[in-house]
């Protein structure tokens, strides 16, 4: 009898396993298995299969269709039917699979998925009998991954087998006697310059959340006390995710508010759509490839979640980063929140570290300022890097040590890569993100300030919104345009520069810095400068 001719639980201990590059997971600082998980327990999990050709830079300078991706760039069907045929002959349950997205979800029993998949699954839980309510218990893996032979080089990640949480919201919450001033998202518009005569009309912006949600009536108050119209708001759910709004401001709440509130207040025209998906690798991967492959394609995705690239398994990187890619070459461009603690993000070795995917080169990466200024008239008095100190939050920057150093970078002046595959500074661009000069927003039932980097990535995405409202054109990969080859010590068009202050290994500098990347936005004059350097449309 041959391995086709067993019985499925019979082929399963006939498999013949190969290494899966790039899946090896380490057990979670703090945290300690508890014994196997239940082996009829259902899992599931988002296999990424390989291009049927590599996506060149050049696409990325006109869009494509989604049909277009898909057919020259997408998984090559005899692939998808290779990892769907493979793996339903194993007893896995075919959830979806998507050429376009290069995507097929999965699902069935925990010893089957362990199994196939050469690995063990386990109940983690805190060591500490103090631990926050973030210290929820999550399925583990550590180790490496496997596959099938028959899928070697066909499949190039395996996600959301470990379900702990995989990034974390880039917002602060104000507390009152620190608040020095604060903003709404309009008076931040006249700061910023953003171009009148826009309101993102036409456009979509897709917003990613990990939890969380958001109550209508609080839109409904809050726009309302703006003098706007609630704006079009949709909740779309991903991997089972769901709109769960849960009374806790200072919880994921605070970030969806903040979100839609920035978004929705800079771009009333636009439509808003809210992706809310689990917080893990498969959530995060899914929701962005989710949003992207749209129709109609958003002008900007905003993402305010994120943790230190070295926090993320290599496939899990690859992944995330190759979806940012195919969003810029559908036409979206992404913005991120580039961290909210400062150089060392979070990891306390006494390094810099940057946060992802804020460090993808096909990211828009986000940092903060702080900003004295007057919002009824827009003249601005003081504006300099976010830095309230330790534990009080910093704006976060730096150099990746895994992505190289972009084209549109080289000269502007990006430190040396802490490693030798490293080099693509972050950030880009900068807005205010200093909760003590905050952003006015409601959050269940309640009216508070909050700031971070969480607050500058909807800020951002408004403002591309609204560039492509003017232009008829998407940026897509906004960079090439934004950088426009200056060198370091120059200021790009359409950018006032912040010189002052630092965020720990890195400072403030003329030009492009670690710290606030090419300084924040003059929304009229970058509206002219778009105009006249994007490439016409493809014809």
């Amino acid at each position: 009898m041959t391995d086709a001719e067993l019985p499925g639980d019979d082929r399963l201990d006939h498999l013949d396993l190969v290494p899966l590059p790039g899946s090896e997971r380490p057990e979670r600082a703090g945290f300690r298995a508890h014994g196997a998980l239940d082996p009829d327990a259902p899992v599931s999990a988002t296999l990424v299969l390989r291009r049927r050709a590599e996506l060149p830079e050049s696409a990325l300078a006109h869009p494509l269709t989604r049909d277009e991706l898909a057919e020259q760039y997408g998984a090559a069907p005899a692939d998808i039917s290779l990892v769907t045929e493979t793996l339903g002959a194993l007893g896995v349950t075919i959830e979806e699979a998507d050429a376009g997205r290069r995507t097929v979800r999965v699902s069935g029993p925990a010893r089957v998925l362990a199994r196939i998949f050469g690995t063990d699954l386990a109940r983690s839980a805190p060591e500490s009998a103090t631990a926050t309510a973030e210290d929820a218990p999550y399925r583990q893996r550590s180790g490496s991954l496997s596959l099938p032979r028959a899928l070697d080089g066909v499949v190039t990640a395996v996600l959301g087998l470990d379900d702990r949480p995989q990034a974390r919201a880039q917002f602060r919450v104000a507390r009152p006697a620190a608040v020095s001033v604060s903003y709404t998202p309009p008076e931040l518009g006249r700061v910023y310059a953003f171009p009148d005569g826009t309101d993102g009309t036409g456009q979509t912006i897709a917003i990613v959340e990990l939890g969380g949600g958001y109550e209508q009536a609080d839109l409904d108050t809050y726009f309302a006390g703006l003098g706007l119209a609630t704006p079009s708001v949709t909740a779309v759910g991903v991997d089972g995710g769901s709109n769960a709004p849960g009374a806790d401001p200072n919880g994921a709440d605070g970030e969806v508010l903040l979100d839609i509130e920035v978004a929705g207040a800079l771009a009333p025209g636009a439509a808003l759509l809210v992706y809310f998906a689990p917080n893990t690798d498969a959530g995060f991967l899914d929701a962005v490839t989710t949003a992207a492959h749209a129709e109609p394609t958003p002008a900007a995705i905003s993402i305010s979640w994120g943790q230190a690239e070295d926090q993320w398994t290599a496939q899990a990187r690859t992944a995330l980063d190759q979806a940012l890619r195919d969003a810029a070459a559908l036409g979206a461009t992404t913005t991120v929140a580039a961290g909210d603690d400062g150089s060392g993000d979070r990891v306390g070795d006494g390094r810099a570290h940057v946060d992802f995917p804020a460090s993808s080169p096909h990211a828009l990466a986000c940092g903060g300022t702080r900003l004295e200024a007057n919002g009824t008239t827009g003249a601005v008095s003081s504006e300099t890097v976010w830095n309230n100190g330790p534990g009080g939050g910093a704006t976060g920057g730096g150099v990746s040590a895994v992505f190289a150093l972009p084209a549109w970078q080289d000269g502007v002046g990006v430190p040396t890569a802490p490693t030798a595959a490293g080099g693509r500074g972050v950030p880009d661009v900068a807005a205010v993100a200093d909760p003590q000069t905050g952003y006015r927003v409601r959050v269940d039932g309640t009216d508070t300030v909050i700031g971070g980097t969480s607050a500058v990535a909807p800020l951002w995405a408004a403002l591309v919104a609204r560039l492509v409202q003017s232009t008829g054109r998407p940026l897509g990969l906004a960079q090439p345009a934004l950088y426009d080859a200056i060198r370091a010590g120059q200021v790009a068009d359409g950018f006032r520069d912040i010189t002052s202050g630092s965020n720990g290994a890195f400072a403030a500098s003329a030009g492009w810095d670690a710290c606030t990347g090419l300084g924040v936005p003059d929304g009229t004059t970058l509206l002219r400068t778009h105009a006249t350097h994007r490439p016409p449309l493809r014809t």
